[in-house]
Parts: structure tokens; sequence; C-alpha cells
């Protein structure tokens, strides 16, 4: 049995997943703030696993681990992982001792990346060759799976679309660039530029567009060529069979993909080369809730435990 864990800035997913790959349990709760309170929640879900959920902890033989940041290659070092107040720690090296198996550490999209393959492949569809999974939450990142291998590039930095700049008179993001795909798309730009008090912002401001507010209908439509951008780009970089939409800005649903599936037929419109790429037919939403992230930590976990005979068992504390 593996367990995987995706730690957000507010709340943490974890499953436990047996050897057929089935989920056997899962639970969440709220992430702390600070490295040592990180370090500890990844202790405590696993163990909460164990009291809440019913898994035999005596059973784990590896836990993976998602989480925003930057990982350092061949480490469990994690570092700026600004929502989660982390600069740097040594996930791996500060959970493992307490757990008691071998401990894996992957960036949290990266780690969707692979669940979302996982999911697609058992349910029932054609296993794609390759796919694309594009985050769509505070920032823009993408993860590229490959014959079910992560593909990170030279530097770890492949899919990393939110920095590509599509518009130089755009607007300024983050990154100190103008026009990136991620000052459109992200999240977190779409709420700063819109400038209202609000728990879901880009929720708002689709309802604001709706009534007609001419703000609103301006950051809806860059929040949707933001989007059918990284979709291009993915298509065109890596040739991806399917790019899997997730992450929070897909709770809109039916009324993100319309504007997005607009914009794509536009781009198609005037382009016989990007009608034959058949970019609609190319994108998928990830569905409301799925455990991708949490599923591809568990993935990594085991990718990286070549104790297969260990025995032993969680530290029950």
């Amino acid at each position: 049995m593996k367990v995987g864990l995706d730690v957000g800035g507010t709340k943490t997913d974890a499953v436990a997943v047996d050897d057929a790959g089935a989920i056997v349990g899962r639970l969440r709760m709220p992430t702390g703030w600070g490295p040592d309170a990180v370090g500890q929640t990844v202790v405590d879900a696993v163990r909460a696993l164990g009291t809440d959920a019913g898994v035999d902890l005596a059973a784990i033989r590896s836990v993976g681990v998602g989480i925003p940041g930057q990982i350092e290659p061949g480490t469990g070092r994690v570092v700026h992982a600004v929502n989660l107040g982390v600069e740097s720690l040594d996930l791996a090296a500060v959970v493992a001792p307490q757990l008691g198996v071998p401990v894996q550490v992957e960036n949290d999209v990266k780690a969707a990346a692979l669940g979302a393959h996982a999911l697609h492949t058992r349910s029932g569809a054609p296993a794609p060759g390759s796919m694309a999974y594009l985050n769509l939450g505070t920032g823009i990142a993408a993860g590229i799976v490959s014959d079910g291998v992560l593909w990170r590039g030279a530097r770890g930095t492949a899919g990393e679309v939110g920095h590509i700049s599509v518009d130089p008179n755009g607007p300024l993001c983050r990154c100190g660039q103008r026009g990136c795909i991620e000052s459109f798309a992200g999240g977190g730009a779409v709420a700063e530029r819109w400038g209202r008090r609000s728990a879901l912002p880009v929720r708002d401001v689709f309802d604001a567009a709706e009534a007609g507010d001419a703000d609103a209908q301006a950051l809806r439509t860059g929040l949707a060529r933001g989007v059918a951008a990284a979709i291009r780009v993915l298509v065109l970089t890596a040739d991806v069979d399917i790019v899997v939409l997730g992450g929070g800005v897909t709770a809109l649903g039916d009324r993100l993909m319309t504007d997005v599936a607009a914009e794509l037929a536009a781009s198609a419109e005037a382009s016989p080369f990007m009608r034959s790429l058949r970019l609609q037919e190319r994108v998928e939403l990830l569905p409301p809730g799925s455990p991708a992230a949490a599923l591809g930590a568990a993935i990594v976990g085991a990718q990286g435990d070549t104790t297969h005979d260990t025995e032993e068992a969680l530290v029950h504390g």
C-alpha cells in the first residue's frame, strides 16, 4: 500500500492506495503554516488515515508528497513555497524518520499530472500516449506525462507555460513581464485586476460579465484567451494527445469550457493549420473533487521506493 498527500495552501488531501491502484482511504485536513507546521501536517495526515479512515498503517510501504514550490532535483528539499510560509525545507528528511517508510517529494502540479493520467487510464477511456495537465489556480502551470512517465525537461521546468508572454502590451505579470498567460488567466491576477473583495472573485467576474459589467467582460474574455493560449502552446510544443484542465478556476465548469472552446474555434477559423490540430477535441475537464494530485503523489512515492521488502511500520507516536 502507498500513501499520497497533496499539501495545499489551506488544505491537505491524503489518500491510501492499494496494490491494485484503488483508493482505499481518503481524508482532508488543514495545512499548517511554516516549515515546522507543514512537516507536522504530513505526519499527522498519514497517521489520521489509520485513525480516521481505517487504513492499516503497518501495510504502508511508501509516502509521496505533492507540494507547491520548487523541488531541488534529486532531493526532497522544497524551496520558495511562499503560500505555505516555506523558504527552504528538506521535507523528506524531516518526515521520513517519523513515518518509518521512504518519502518522495514532488511539485504539486507535476504530481497532479501523473494522477490525472492514472485516472484517465482507469476510466475505461483509451489510454493516452501523452497528456498535459494544465492547472488553472492562483497561478498557471502544467505537467506533461508521456507513456506514463513525467517529462521534467533538462532543468525540471517542462510545462511551465504560465510565464510565456502572449501579448507584449498586456497586463504586468508578477514575474516582471507583460502579457504572460498567467497575467490573463491566473486566478490571483484576475482577482487583483477585479479589485473587489470576494471569497470567489473569478466566479464573481463571470457573474458580473453576464450581468453586463464591461470590466468583468474584459477580464472574462482575457481569461479564456489565456487558457486557450496555454492549450495551443502545450499542443504545438509537445503535441500531447489531450490537455486536461484542473485547478480551482475549473470549478466554473461549462461556463469556462464554453468560453475556451469559442477562443479555440476562433483561432481555428482563421487558420487551416490550427483547424488540422482539432484542439477542441483534445481538451478535457478534470472531474470536480478528483484526488489527482494526491494520487499522483502516491505514484511518485512508490516510484521512489526501492525497499520493497521493508517491514518497518509507521511510528504511531
